[in-house]
Parts: C-alpha cells; structure tokens; sequence
C-alpha cells in the first residue's frame, strides 16, 4: 500500500492498528456464536471453553485468539488502540455472560471475566512450555476447572 493509499483509509499507524484489533476480536466472536448456535447455554460454553483450550488452537498462534498473542503488547499501546481492544473485549465478556449460568447479572458477567482470564492465562502459558505432555495437561486441566467453576468435585 503506497503512503497515500493508507492515509486515505486511515488517519494514523494507530488508527490501523485500532481496526486490526476490532476485526480480530470481532472475528473470535463470530467464532464463538457459530460454535453457540443451537446449542443450550451450557453447551455452548462447554464447547467454546473446549475449542479456546485445544491443541489446534495451541498450535496456530497465528490464526489464534488475539488477546493470548497481544496482550501484553495491547497494555503498551497508544490510547487509541488500548480503547478498540477495550470496546471489543467488553462485547466478548457479555457474550460469554449470556451463556454463563444462573440468574444474577452481575454474577454471570464476573463469571465470564474469570473464565476467559483463566482461558488466555492457560492458553498462553501451554504455549510457552516446552514440555508437550504438561501443555496438554494445563489445557484439560484449565478447561475442565473453567466449566465446572473451578469447584472439585461437583
């Protein structure tokens, strides 16, 4: 793209950047509600839970969720950028709060933030190991806690 063509679509690096954030995320939640359609509550959750902590997904970091890949490098970003991120994972939490069970609000939404925490948490971690039997351990295990709420044994 000549420097012309990109400030004629764009105002700044940043904004770019911003908009590349959005459809990234935007793109994952599409994902999310393909995986959810026709599916009860629960299941749907289990199934994004399951598809978010799979080996595919481990091992396409690429094509993967943005907030595993970016994260850390979103918090140094430009305030333009951090607020598109921001606006975007706010829309993932609600989401995620609609398949979460129980009848609080609040609840649900303080649900779905742990658990996509402890889903990115898990995800970036079973990529950084270099011991294949312990990544696919802290993906079943992190899974596994994530749709039972992190109780044992219930």
């Amino acid at each position: 793209m000549t420097h012309g063509g990109f400030y004629s679509q764009f105002e700044s690096k940043d904004a770019l950047a911003a908009e590349a954030i959005r459809v990234a995320l935007s793109r994952s939640r599409l994902v999310w509600r393909r995986t959810a359609e026709g599916m009860r509550r629960s299941e749907a959750f289990r199934s994004i839970v399951a598809g978010y902590l799979s080996p595919g997904h481990r091992d396409a970091p690429g094509r993967g969720c943005v907030v595993a890949a970016l994260g850390p490098s979103i918090a140094r970003q430009p305030r333009t950028v951090r607020a598109a991120f921001t606006r975007e994972l706010k829309d993932a939490m609600d989401f995620l709060a609609g398949l979460m069970p129980g009848n609080d609000p609040a609840r649900r939404r303080e649900d779905a933030i742990a658990a996509f925490a402890c889903m990115t948490g898990a995800l970036i971690l079973a990529r950084a190991v270099d011991d294949r039997r312990l990544s696919d351990r802290i993906l079943a295990t992190a899974a596994e806690r994530i749709v039972r709420g992190g109780r044992r044994g219930t």
